[in-house]
Parts: structure tokens; sequence; C-alpha cells
């Protein structure tokens, strides 16, 4: 049976000399595998370009309930991005949120608030021309919402420090490395009661910034399992300095 669905690319693998695996987010079916014969052909009615890393895609799709590998019988891009693809700061952090995303994420179920989010928010990063210098700190904050270890906010107040581990404020210094002092601590949770469009008025210095991605990072290392070690940041951080 064929279905329309929206998704988002994560990644995509060879399969054979003309033929690809591509995972795709999709809003009806969740994380999903698709083949797609011929796409590497002159011919071919798909472009491997359309298959970039969160690029955001209208698709007709064939779908059974056991099968590992999916079909597509349409796919394109909705919306044609604007700046991405062209914007060397823009395409870093999409290639690091790729790989945040495709560590964090393994449900094959539908969730479609999840995925009305990145949605809303790739669509965002495609249009805005300030605070993009903050927007990945923002971006993972907000998607622990999502996760399940959103922070614990109820004791965050002046002086008081962020248990990584616990995911909570605390009054007293946690008894382990996996915390924010104070004066991050406050960063941090101005940064949780920001949105997308007041991002250009966190004033954070580029060490300061460099250093809550590494707690980010490391926070999402306490929260879930087999995360591993992510290296794009490293062109990130590069690019913004």
């Amino acid at each position: 049976m064929l279905h329309k669905t929206r998704g988002i690319v994560f990644k995509t693998t060879d399969y054979s000399e003309s033929s690809v695996v591509v995972q795709v987010f999709t809003e009806k079916f969740g994380l999903q595998s698709y083949l797609i014969n011929g796409i590497k052909r002159p011919k071919s009615k798909i472009r491997l370009n359309t298959l970039q890393p969160l690029h955001l895609l209208d698709m007709v799709v064939y779908h059974k309930t056991s099968g590992s590998i999916q079909r597509v019988s349409e796919l394109r891009h909705q919306p044609v991005f604007l700046s991405i693809p062209y914007d060397i700061v823009k395409s870093s952090i999409t290639m690091f949120l790729n790989e945040v995303l495709y560590k964090s994420l393994k449900q094959h179920e539908a969730d479609e608030v999840l995925f009305e989010f990145l949605f809303h928010a790739i669509e965002i990063l495609d249009s805005i021309s300030n605070g993009l210098a903050n927007f990945h700190l923002y971006f993972l904050l907000r998607l622990t919402r999502f996760l399940g270890f959103y922070p614990d906010t109820t004791l965050a107040s002046a002086g008081t420090y962020f248990d990584l581990r616990d995911g909570g404020y605390s009054k007293m210094q946690p008894p382990h490395a996996h915390i924010l002092e104070p004066q991050f601590a406050a960063v941090w949770t101005a940064i949780l009661n920001s949105n997308f469009d007041d991002l250009e008025n966190l004033k954070i210095p580029a060490a300061e910034r460099k250093f809550l991605l590494e707690k980010i990072l490391d926070y999402y290392r306490n929260h879930i399992e087999s995360f591993g070690q992510i290296r794009s940041h490293e062109v990130l951080e590069e690019v913004l300095s």
C-alpha cells in the first residue's frame, strides 16, 4: 500500500553500484530505511543530492510492517532549502545536529510531536540570519524534552550547580565531575529560557559556548546508552570561531 508522509534525511549508505539505502525519520512511521534503486544513474527520477543530511522531504512510500527495508515511489524536496546548502555555518550546524540525532533517535514508532519540532527547527535554521552561533545549543537542550531527560528547573536560581547525571539543580556541589558550576549553570538556564526568535540576544563568548557544548554532549552521554563520541562538533567550533 502507498502512503504519503513527510520525512527528514538522516543517513545515506551505498547499497550497490547504482543504489543506496537512506534512513529517514518520517512523520507517519518514525525512523525507516528505504532502498532506492538506480539513484546514481544519470536518468534517475530521484537525485542523490536530494538525500543530504536533514533535508526535508515529501514522500510517497510503500510500507510493510514486517519489513526492515522499505521502498520509495516518489520523493522530492519540500520545502526547498534557500540557504543551508550554500552557507558554511548553517551546513556545519546541520552536519553536527544530524550526527547527534542519528545517535539519539532509535525508535521506529511514529512521534508526530517530535517530528514537527525537528521539521520546524530545520526550517527556522534555513531562514534565519542572526543567532546562528547559539542555535545548536538551544536545539540540543530543547530536544531533550522529547528524549525524556529535559532538565528539571525547579531549583534553578542564582548560585546553584547543575548536575548532569541527575538532570537537576543543586545548592550543594555534587560529588562527581559531571556538573556545571554556578556561573555556567546560569548561562545554561538562560538558554533553556530562550526560544528560536531571541537567540541573537544571548551574548555567549566563543570559549564559553565551546565549553557549554561539551557539557551538553556530556549530558547526552549520561542519559543515552551508547551515545559515544561526536566528531563533527570540532568542525563546527572551527567554523564558529
